[in-house]
């Protein structure tokens, strides 16, 4: 069973003070601004622009690099206000984490040479290069191969698919295999990290291919065709890039749980809104057990969720294991804003549907999570396996 049972967990602070700056910025940017985007499937440039400005996207980059120097949970607050107030912060919100990789694991002259302007926003690492069209989310199996050449360079062949927002972003942690599968013992071994600068690259050996998806979050096909790249773009040791990833994979899992919970706050917010508004035969549609009892239970479960979404940032930032609550909690808010997305759209009815109202945008967004960045089979299989101790699935 999980040892982090037994942790004492410090009540983590609320950043009371973030989540009020950040609501005032999204005034800003109401869903008349999302429905001119996503009629035009255009990137929200203004918002990231406001964002950066404002030092948010830089909140975990310590300060000796520019960045604010904030833990974990003071980031989730600004993605949770985002979504909360209606807003989506999927265009941007890997700006936030991929760097954790850089930070952790790149050379000095890596963290100096980028940290600095990513913190700033003249630079933005965004893409993160991991799903292949093949091989899904087994990551293990990737067939994107990096050869090192006799001058130290590196060869890049292969294909990815599904990076958001990569022609958005100057730089791409691409991760690519060194060794070939067959000379490895373990299948995460022979994997390496590259920070690859696009802006040198395009043209030149990668290609991208924007895919038309439901979701306006930029999603690419990406092609290396002999694509030369040097060796100091390697980030850490060679061979050893799937670890790296993982911990990259916890604070993404954790920050985009809660952006769930942000979700199911809105749909919460306005379902309630409009059972208290919506009269029908003389009462409040909200006076129906029908229609309130749902609501009640989406936020309970949303309560639920977020308890363990806190715990899991409390973990991450003490430094602490946390892969299991970072799986879990991706999973239970995904879920627990998934329900108020339903439960929303059945309290609107036909109303719903007008995207005047926002329900459906915001619907569609919170469905992305059910699939996304990790299916909720591969977390229950996860946790199968690594925290209960059962035989591997297939």
């Amino acid at each position: 069973m999980n040892s982090m049972d037994s942790i004492s967990i410090p009540a983590a602070e609320d950043w009371t003070d973030i989540r009020d700056a950040v609501a005032k910025l999204c005034e800003d940017f109401p869903n008349d601004y999302w429905l001119k985007l996503d009629k035009s499937d255009t990137y929200p440039s203004e918002f990231v622009d406001a964002l950066t400005q404002s030092g948010f996207l830089g909140a975990l980059i310590p300060e000796e690099f520019g960045g604010s120097g904030l833990p974990l949970t003071a980031a989730g607050a600004v993605l949770e206000t985002i979504h909360e107030r209606g807003c989506n912060a999927a265009a941007c919100h890997a700006q936030m984490y991929t760097m954790g990789t850089v930070l952790k694991y790149g050379s000095d002259a890596q963290k100096k040479r980028y940290l600095p302007d990513i913190a700033s926003g003249a630079v933005r690492l965004q893409a993160f290069g991991v799903t292949e069209p093949t091989t899904g989310s087994d990551t293990t199996q990737l067939k994107t191969r990096a050869e090192r050449t006799s001058s130290g360079s590196y060869i890049v062949n292969g294909q990815k698919v599904w990076t958001s927002r990569a022609y958005q972003s100057d730089l791409m942690l691409l991760l690519a295999r060194t060794t070939p599968a067959a000379d490895v013992q373990k299948r995460s071994d022979g994997m390496s990290v590259f920070l690859l600068d696009m802006r040198d690259a395009l043209g030149k050996g990668l290609e991208l291919r924007k895919i038309d998806a439901m979701i306006n979050h930029n999603s690419c096909e990406v092609f290396f065709d002999n694509l030369e790249i040097p060796g100091d773009t390697l980030v850490g040791e060679e061979g050893k890039g799937f670890g790296y990833i993982v911990n990259s994979m916890n604070a993404e899992r954790i920050l985009i749980a809660y952006e769930c919970i942000g979700d199911a706050k809105f749909f919460i917010r306005k379902a309630v809104e409009y059972a208290k508004d919506r009269t029908v035969f003389g009462n409040p549609i909200g006076s129906n057990q029908g229609i309130q009892f749902p609501i009640a239970q989406a936020y309970a479960a949303a309560q639920a969720a977020e308890l363990m979404v806190k715990k899991a940032a409390a973990l991450f930032d003490a430094g602490h294991k946390a892969a299991a609550e970072a799986n879990m909690a991706k999973m239970l808010a995904a879920d627990a804003s998934w329900q108020a997305a339903e439960v929303c759209m059945q309290v609107y009815g036909g109303f719903a549907f007008a995207r005047e109202y926002g329900i459906e945008r915001k619907w569609r967004e919170a469905r992305l999570y059910q699939t996304a960045p990790i299916s909720k089979n591969m977390i229950l299989g996860y946790l199968g396996q690594h925290v209960l101790g059962m035989p591997r699935s297939y």
